[in-house]
């Protein structure tokens, strides 16, 4: 990835994952910044249904996986996922699932920049942590 006043520019894979939704483009934006900020060495690898973010495993990922009823979606919206090892008890946890003990995958589906908050980028540090934590012993039931 290019350089541009000391922040890494987005790429043209990026770009073109846009390509058909471009208005939740400044949403990547601001929450990619935020990651890249929050997560040191954190590195983003883009295929054809997610933006993946990675430190020694993946963490989070950005996508368009509607996982709300069309009624009840924003327009634009992107989807944030990542894994924690315990459930998080909030409203604006979209969907959660525990596909194997002691990780759970949470769904934040957002429609605005002002949605990249403190709370979500807290998990997503915490979800950091806990990926670069894998198999480096017992994790089950932590709280982020």
């Amino acid at each position: 990835m290019e350089e541009q006043n000391g922040r890494e520019t987005i790429s043209a894979e990026e770009l073109f994952f846009f390509d058909g939704k471009p208005a939740a483009l400044p949403m990547y934006e601001v929450f990619r910044a935020s990651v890249l900020a929050g997560v040191p060495g954190a590195r983003i690898d883009v295929r054809k249904t997610q933006i993946s973010f990675f430190n020694r495993h993946m963490f989070a990922a950005v996508s368009f996986t509607p996982v709300r009823k069309a009624k009840d979606r924003p327009d634009p919206f992107l989807t944030i996922t990542f894994g924690l090892p315990c459930r998080i008890a909030s409203v604006r946890i979209s969907a959660a699932a525990e596909p194997y003990p002691g990780r759970w995958t949470h769904h934040v589906m957002i429609g605005t920049t002002e949605e990249i908050d403190d709370e979500l980028l807290a998990w997503i540090r915490a979800a950091a942590d806990f990926a670069g934590r894998k198999g480096r012993g017992k994790q089950r039931g932590e709280k982020p």
